[in-house]
């Protein structure tokens, strides 16, 4: 046996790559990432492809390694050129991703350092500071001291969680569900729906509310059908608002519905993931009003802090009742809770074993500070109201005037289905591909979106997308 492992040892230490291969490794990664950010990101956000990415199929994996130069090319040729970059300033579709260089950086500490973060007694700081991070932001919505939550790989995460902890802090049980109601609008985000379905809820009543011509919620039409409700006996526990829908950016009354959802005793869940952080800007601070009577709110840090994907958050008002759905332990476990000075993210979460994506977080906001990401987010407000003033001088239809960062326009040609013409035109902006617009269908009726989130964004890519709009119609 001893001969066996120490004719292993050799071939397994392969995998603690010596100081002279970690720096050459090191340094064509770093020419790669230098070579994007400078180079073949800046002009292009969508490339249309042929093979879309097949070949990297063709790199099997194999018993021995490749080349770093073999395997960067690959991933240049295969993952990131075809289709849609959201890395770029041009991507004005659905609600661009982040990308903040030091993003990467806080990524690459916490993989080479490997700290597990889940459970305080494992890495006291690392808890410290993911909380650090969510009481920062509970304190941005107006939520207690007591308040907390925990960092999820995205909205779809806290809104699941917020979900589930509202159904145990309301006391339904699978007996109720059939008769427990739950009030949205058409314009919710879908990944509701989908947790709803995962949590065990898909036979629960959802209300769909009326909207105005701004596509936000009527709260005297949800409190009309709330008491309907309670008069055939049914179980309303749940509303949901927008701060930020995906489709045109409007936030919903959130003080009305509040007000409302405290006097029914239903739980108040806000989806901010998109539009949360615009809190931070003075300007837009006063259309957030409400937002501290919500007993839940999801917001992604990957959005309106523009960091890279798989950052989200829940903040949860009462931590108890996120706590009492969430904790579960194990006899294997008992050391680990012997130590408890700050709740640890896995009493407070679906994860147990988790990435350590604080850290990229907390770095971002300790070498930035806080005004670039404020200015950041004026910025793109300005942005999409001069886009929204200028669109209108080249023929375009508009929708309501936005409320963030979001604003929808159409073309009405004449002798011409005017949904076929603008899809034609996101058809052509997708083949240039220099910009990148999406669409949505409201009451039947196509739109396109133009939705400014990217921190890469200026007035010089809107002037472009302005340009090219005026050629093609």
């Amino acid at each position: 046996m001893i001969q066996k492992i120490k004719a292993l040892e050799p071939i397994s230490r392969k995998l603690e790559p010596m100081g002279s291969q970690r720096s050459y490794w090191n340094a064509a990664v770093q020419d790669y990432a230098d070579n994007f950010l400078d180079n073949f990101n800046q002009h292009t956000t969508y490339v249309v492809s042929e093979t879309m990415g097949k070949e990297i199929y063709d790199f099997h994996f194999e018993e021995n390694g490749k080349s770093i130069e073999e395997v960067l090319q690959c991933l240049k040729d295969n993952v990131d050129t075809p289709n849609l970059n959201p890395a770029s300033g041009g991507h004005f579709g659905y609600i661009p991703g982040g990308g903040v260089y030091t993003t990467a950086l806080g990524d690459y500490l916490a993989a080479v350092t490997n700290r597990y973060a889940g459970i305080f007694f494992a890495c006291p700081g690392g808890v410290r500071m993911e909380n650090m991070l969510l009481r920062w932001m509970c304190e941005m919505v107006g939520y207690p001291t007591t308040a907390l939550g925990n960092l999820t790989s995205g909205g779809s995460i806290a809104n699941l969680s917020a979900i589930t902890t509202a159904r145990d802090a309301k006391g339904i049980k699978a007996k109720d569900i059939e008769r427990s109601v739950i009030y949205m609008t058409a314009q919710l985000h879908h990944c509701v729906q989908k947790s709803l379905r995962i949590a065990g809820m898909r036979e629960c009543i959802i209300r769909y509310i009326p909207m105005d011509d701004h596509f936000k919620m009527k709260p005297k039409d949800l409190n009309q059908q709330i008491q309907k409700d309670i008069a055939q006996g049914l179980l309303p526990f749940m509303v949901f608002a927008s701060a930020g829908t995906t489709d045109t950016g409007a936030i919903d009354p959130l003080e009305a519905i509040g007000i409302i959802a405290q006097d029914n005793d239903l739980w108040f869940h806000v989806d901010a993931a998109y539009g949360g952080f615009f809190m931070l800007s003075d300007t837009l601070k006063p259309a957030f009003k409400g937002v501290e009577l919500s007993d839940s709110i999801a917001i992604d840090p990957h959005k309106g802090l523009f960091l890279s994907y798989g950052i989200g958050a829940i903040l949860i008002k009462d931590t108890a009742a996120l706590y009492e759905t969430h904790r579960y332990t194990a006899n294997y476990m008992q050391d680990a809770f012997t130590l408890d000075e700050d709740p640890s993210p896995a009493d407070l979460s679906p994860e147990l074993t988790k990435h350590f994506r604080g850290l990229r977080m907390w770095i971002s906001l300790q070498l930035l500070g806080l005004a670039p990401f404020k200015a950041a987010l004026d910025e793109k407000i300005l942005l999409c109201h001069y886009f929204y003033k200028e669109v209108q001088k080249l023929g375009f239809e508009v929708g309501p005037e936005p409320d963030l960062s979001i604003a929808i326009f159409r073309y009405l040609p004449k002798n011409r289905n005017a949904n076929a013409f603008n899809q034609e035109i996101v058809d052509r902006i997708m083949q240039d591909g220099r910009i990148f617009l999406s669409s949505t269908t409201l009451d039947g009726v196509y739109w396109i979106r133009f939705a400014v989130l990217s921190f890469r964004t200026h007035l010089e890519q809107v002037e472009l997308a302005l340009r090219l709009l005026k050629k093609l119609v």
